[in-house]
């Protein structure tokens, strides 16, 4: 044993392997590796159990326990005699372990245990659980070693939450029907000691025990733990301020099996109940806050009993007001819990499901919405840390923004239902946000950015009608939104989503002309297409060209304020630094549809046409003359693909192209004719660009696209 143990320092994280070379470490592996695999099968039982019994250090033991574990698992030992030495002396190590050893140590003897009794237990040796069960007074070493036997047992075996093959299926079953049959109710007795007598004494031990029987509750006696002894006892561990954190976590563990237990609905109603009369105020915020885990499991049971039996049966009835009960602690949970405690997902199909069940809300219901529309905002809410990433869309603001939308899409879905059940409450929430957020100093960025998400999601629910009429509150709403100037509004996220939801809300300005002012003004002035972020004001741009296309008609007499409001916007886009990467933008966001804007105004049939021509001349001109001089000083000095200049030469002609865009054929040739003929001066000053300049692609393709633009016209 002398040389194995040297070997198996070696081979460790020993401080013995840190000083030692790769090329002995790898020695001493491979020796390791021929003892474990080339001993006969006693032998290498014998070796085992020597250096458990007489060798100092953690790691022989480990090797130890291990290589006997693989022996066992792969069928090599298997002489009865071989059998009864390796559980003799498994089961002593067992209960005279110390609390104190290495966790790893004591989980592997536990694992190497958990293996013998599935191939030995009941009918080769039934007294595995009667040997293993502490005796009283309880010992924490005894204790802890038992529940992590139950623990090991139900990962490798008995759990139904891991994939199992037919073999492991029909030992779990002998293993539970035995158990059942012999000692579950002295296990559960075993529990309830170890957790009233060690709770103070050493929590540590009792938070184990307790997860024991929190793993084995799907499958035996419920009645065993949910009973006068053990329920108020695991509610007085779970909300006293004197217990530690993991022993309370494992109280609520087991109060969540108890309520989780399969049984006839019939049964489940008595079984909540009961742990409903165990702990006054169990439906408290404070519950759900200290209990996140037990009241989401028991809101889940009641629903799906009220949904199997229905309103009409006295059952059902009752579970729906004991679902009602728990909602306050629910909600509390919802709002605070973090996905370590429970899972968001869970949460959001319960509310769903709840929501689903309402047809007509009573009063109480309405309440009830109001608080899920609570969790929908705080859980759609962006985290403050990532503020400044958002802003200037950096990666981590790039991925955040992502993570964020697929998180969304069920909290929308959520929100939507809400919607189409209480419309009227769904609208008083977003006014009451929205009124804060206008009113309030200190209101954040991420809670001015929920609340406008919210509102335009809630302009995908209600019709067009609604929207145009301004039914409900909305008569109020929109007008609050056209005139509102956050704090914020200089951030990325608050204004785009601001000016994504105006446009939402359009047709109630097309249907009520004198909010016309307020609309424009959104879109002119650094609200929009003026606003600091050029992702916002591109954004703008975009969003007011397909603004003025349906609104077209009513914006006549508003045209020179437009104009004049637009005029340093019109002449950046043409002298911007194209060629800088820090300005690329889509194609469709570009801000050129701020000239197809323009071009649409101007081609209104309503505008005269001295103002017409007036107002292209004023467009046209100065971007002719750009492209001319630009040609001139390109014939002189020459002209690279990607240089700055050929660059600018590709935005005149964008700008132009999206102005023609603007004008129909009708009107430029037949009854404006005036028109026609500046568009083929502006034609004629574009082809010299290609005339000169026959080889530089990108320009050949944006000239071709300039007189596909006329020929269409």
């Amino acid at each position: 044993m002398d040389d194995l143990e040297k070997a198996i320092l070696l081979a460790s994280d020993s401080p013995d392997a840190a000083a030692a070379s790769p090329s002995v470490r790898a020695e001493a592996l491979a020796f390791c590796a021929r003892a474990r695999d080339e001993s006969p099968p006693s032998s290498l039982l014998h070796l085992c159990l020597s250096g458990l019994a007489s060798s100092p250090h953690a790691h022989i033991h480990f090797w130890c326990l291990q290589s006997l574990h693989d022996a066992l698992l792969r069928r090599r030992l298997v002489l009865p005699d071989d059998i009864a030495v390796l559980r003799s002396s498994l089961l002593s190590l067992a209960l005279s372990s110390n609390a104190a050893s290495p966790p790893f140590l004591r989980n592997k003897l536990a694992q190497l245990i958990a293996l013998l009794i599935r191939f030995e237990y009941p009918h080769a040796y039934p007294s595995y659980f009667l040997d293993l069960v502490p005796s009283s007074p309880l010992q924490p070493g005894p204790t802890d070693m038992f529940a992590r036997v139950l623990i090991s047992l139900d990962d490798d075996l008995l759990s139904q939450e891991y994939p199992r093959n037919a073999e492991e299926a029909s030992d779990a079953g002998r293993v539970k029907d035995a158990m059942r049959a012999q000692c579950v109710r002295q296990i559960a007795c075993h529990w309830h000691e170890a957790a009233l007598s060690l709770r103070a004494a050493d929590p540590a031990v009792a938070a184990v025990a307790l997860d024991a029987a929190r793993r084995c509750i799907s499958w035996i006696d419920v009645s065993l733990v949910a009973n006068d002894m053990f329920v108020p006892l695991l509610f007085d561990i779970a909300l006293s301020p004197g217990s530690a954190f993991p022993l309370a976590a494992a109280a609520v563990g087991c109060l969540s099996a108890v309520a989780a237990k399969r049984m006839d609905a019939r049964a489940k109603v008595a079984l909540l109940r009961s742990l409903l009369a165990a702990q006054q105020g169990f439906g408290n915020p404070d519950s759900g806050l200290k209990m996140a885990p037990l009241v989401m499991a028991y809101a889940v049971e009641a629903l799906e009993c009220y949904r199997k039996l229905g309103s009409s049966d006295a059952d059902g009835a009752s579970a729906l007001e004991m679902l009602e009960e728990v909602l306050p602690a629910v909600f509390a949970a919802a709002e605070s819990c973090d996905d370590d405690e429970v899972d968001s997902g869970s949460v959001l199909e319960f509310l769903s499901g709840y929501v689903s069940t309402m047809k007509a809300p009573s009063e109480k219901q309405l309440g009830h919405l109001g608080r899920i529309l609570e969790v929908v905002r705080v859980q759609m809410s962006y985290d403050p840390v990532y503020r400044r990433h958002l802003d200037v869309l950096d990666k981590i603001g790039k991925e955040e923004e992502d993570l964020m939308a697929e998180q969304r899409k069920d909290l929308v879905a959520l929100f939507r239902s809400i919607c189409r059940v209480a419309p009227g409450a769904t609208q008083l929430f977003i006014r009451g946000l929205l009124v804060t957020a206008l009113s309030s100093v200190e209101i954040s960025v991420e809670d001015v950015e929920v609340t406008l998400t919210l509102f335009y999601r809630l302009g995908e629910i209600v019709g067009e009608e609604e929207i145009r009429n301004g039914t409900g509150l909305l008569r109020e709403l929109v007008p609050m939104l056209l005139s509102a100037r956050f704090l914020c509004h200089t951030h990325r996220l608050v204004a785009l989503v601001y000016l994504e939801t105006v446009t939402r809300y359009i047709k109630f300005v097309q249907e009520n002309v004198e909010y016309m002012p307020y609309l424009l003004a959104v879109f002119l002035d650094e609200r929009g297409i003026h606003h600091q972020n050029a992702h916002v004001n591109r954004r703008a741009g975009y969003l007011f060209m397909r603004a003025v296309k349906l609104l077209k008609s009513k914006l006549v007499l508003y045209l020179d304020t437009i104009l004049q409001r637009l005029q340093d916007a019109l002449g950046q886009f043409t002298v911007m630094d194209w060629a800088n990467k820090d300005v690329k933008f889509s194609s469709s966001e570009d801000g050129s549809q701020i000239f197809e804007a323009v071009g649409l105004l101007i081609s209104i049939e309503e505008v005269s046409t001295d103002k017409q021509v007036q107002c292209l001349t004023a467009l046209l001109n100065p971007l002719c003359q750009q492209i001319e001089s630009l040609v001139m000083d390109a014939k002189t000095e020459g002209l690279e693909e990607s240089s700055p200049r050929a660059i600018s030469l590709q935005q005149i002609i964008v700008a132009l192209n999206m102005i023609s865009k603007g004008f129909n054929e009708r009107l430029v040739m037949g009854s404006r004719p005036t028109l026609g003929v500046m568009f083929k001066k502006t034609l004629d000053v574009v082809l010299q660009v290609l005339i000169s300049f026959p080889n530089v692609k990108p320009l050949r393709s944006k000239v071709t696209s300039s007189v596909v633009y006329c020929l269409d016209d």
